[in-house]
């Protein structure tokens, strides 16, 4: 079979580099590559993306022995009827491996058309490290690498008003912008590079908080021979997601007139508030996908539909987004309960095989930012602890004890000292549960507080990992 490459598929096409984009993943590869490859198509957008792996290890080579093409498979309902799409996809220019490459990375800042800056690092990636320096070979965090690179550009083009950059996050936290801004102007503090160019960052570049909605299983691994058979090469990047899509960005009309999603037919919204999006979203999706997924996991189901449909974590599920989640926010009942059902409806895709051990990524991070602030709103207008919730994050503290389930290992996926704190934490507690659970709640590595201060959590919390320990994860959904 032929392998997946610009030789090999010579229709596809060559454009400007102007989009330098953090993330090599499925989900940037299935939702902003695939939004710069219709506004090509449709808005004469005419730019290619280099990716920059942002971790040490990654997937850029993979993607460079493709030259950046890779197929995407969109599947789901559009307006009621059934879509089962594939797509070459063929934006990406080229992968670098700034670890490896740093002086090719620099190079990005030279070039003079480029202009948009897109991540996705998960929401432990925008954060500052006072240990990065400046002459790093890269610094180790997102925000330094992003620093170093606009140094160089502020440098490079001295100061030019016109050689600003776009910045676009999509890392799943609030108000990303002003976060990933505050983490740039502490490492142009720390690593004095100066008020000129403090003040070109401030004037001459725009970083605007958004929001990100697709559903992307990643490689579909159950369906991918008859793919491959489809499209006649090989191709070891292909994504599989769901038809919907949302991207909202808060910035002015001059972004969305240079970054011309919404005209290319795309559901791309720029407002001048991203906040009841934001809320919306994160609580009553990513909210319920952060915990269904170890429980499903622990009762042995694998995928999101799987849960959903189980008549058991089916109803947890439900209990999660329409009792404890749905009453912490704000908007109007009947407008939460009708997105709640659009996003069972998405969860039940018939097309789209979740895992939900690729949910399962750093999920002390993801917890903390969309289901911890459910958990202080619901005590605190219930006066109680909102149960489901909590058994969620009993359900992540006893996947992260690692072990079997069945015949598959268990391998947590986390910051290394996250991994670390757990492993201790089991070996050391012989089992008992509330020791897990006041270490787990003490580690202010994770929260940024000590959350055995919450009224009732710390003992919950271990009574609902004794139950996992004992019971079985079935019988402790049963009982709640």
């Amino acid at each position: 079979m032929l392998r997946l490459n610009r030789k090999n598929v010579p229709e596809a096409k060559v454009r400007p580099e102007r989009i330098i984009q953090f993330g090599e993943g499925n989900f940037l590869r299935a939702f902003v590559d695939w939004i710069v490859f219709n506004m090509n198509e449709k808005a004469c957008f005419n730019s290619s993306v280099v990716v920059v792996q942002p971790i040490e290890n990654g997937m850029v080579d993979m993607l460079n022995e493709q030259d950046g093409l890779y197929h995407l498979n969109l599947q789901g309902l559009d307006n009621g009827k059934q879509v089962d799409s594939l797509q070459l996809i063929d934006v990406i220019s080229r992968g670098l491996n700034p670890y490896t490459q740093f002086e090719e990375y620099l190079k990005l800042a030279e070039n003079p058309e480029m202009r948009f800056v897109i991540s996705n690092t998960t929401e432990a990636g925008i954060a500052f490290r006072d240990e990065d320096k400046p002459d790093d070979k890269p610094a180790k965090s997102y925000p330094g690498k992003l620093t170093q690179l606009l140094y160089h550009r502020f440098k490079t083009f001295g100061g030019a008003a016109d050689k600003g950059f776009i910045i676009l996050p999509c890392e799943l936290i609030f108000h990303n912008g002003a976060a990933l801004k505050k983490c740039i102007e502490q490492y142009a503090d720390l690593w004095q590079l100066g008020d000129a160019f403090k003040a070109w960052f401030s004037s001459s570049c725009g970083v605007y908080s958004t929001l990100v909605d697709r559903i992307v299983p990643g490689y579909p691994k159950d369906t991918i021979s008859e793919i491959l058979a489809k499209i006649g090469c090989e191709d070891k990047l292909v994504v599989k997601g769901e038809i919907f899509h949302l991207w909202v960005i808060e910035a002015p009309a001059s972004v969305a007139s240079e970054f011309p999603a919404d005209k290319a037919g795309l559901n791309v919204l720029f407002v001048p508030n991203e906040k009841p999006y934001h809320e919306r979203k994160v609580t009553l999706l990513n909210g319920p996908h952060t915990v269904l997924s170890p429980v499903a996991y622990l009762s042995g189901l694998n995928t999101v539909r799987e849960a959903c449909e189980h008549e058991l974590i089916g109803k947890y599920v439900r209990k999660v987004m329409y009792d404890e989640l749905l009453p912490t926010l704000d908007l109007p009942k009947t407008e939460l309960e009708a997105f709640a059902d659009a996003v069972l409806e998405r969860f039940r895709n018939p097309f789209v095989k979740h895992f939900v051990t690729s949910i399962m990524l750093n999920s002390f991070s993801k917890f903390k930012t969309r289901d911890l602030p459910g958990i202080k709103i619901y005590l605190e207008r219930k006066g109680r602890l909102p149960a489901a919730l909590t058994l969620g994050l009993a359900a992540i503290c006893v996947y992260y004890r690692g072990g079997k389930r069945g015949n598959d290992d268990i391998t947590p996926n986390d910051d290394p000292q996250i991994l670390e704190l757990l492993t201790n934490l089991w070996t050391c507690s012989n089992g008992d549960a509330k020791k897990v659970a006041s270490g787990v709640l003490a580690a202010t590595k994770i929260w940024g507080e000590d959350l055995n201060a919450t009224p009732g959590l710390t003992d919950l919390l271990a009574k609902n990992i004794e139950s996992i320990l004992s019971k079985g994860m079935l019988e402790t959904v049963k009982a709640l």
